[in-house]
């Protein structure tokens, strides 16, 4: 048995294991996860974003302050 054939039969193993296997993307968890919107402009962002950003983001879109934008935030 050569090299081409293990590699083949490796191939059909690991196939048959990750049959039932769907996509890895992450998209839909992140849109899942975007539960801070800014009030302004319906923005989203992902829960996970920290006052900074938002701070800026409500400055330089709207020059408003972060409790404009994003009340219960900071």
């Amino acid at each position: 048995m050569g090299n081409g054939a293990k590699a083949a039969q490796k191939r059909e193993r690991n196939a048959a294991k990750g049959e039932n296997k769907g996509p890895t993307s992450r998209t839909k968890v992140n849109e899942a996860a975007k539960n801070i919107v800014c009030q302004t402009c319906r923005q989203t962002f992902l829960l996970t974003t920290r006052a900074p950003a938002l701070e800026e983001h409500a400055q330089n879109k709207h020059s408003k302050t972060l409790a404009e934008c994003f009340p219960g935030q900071g």
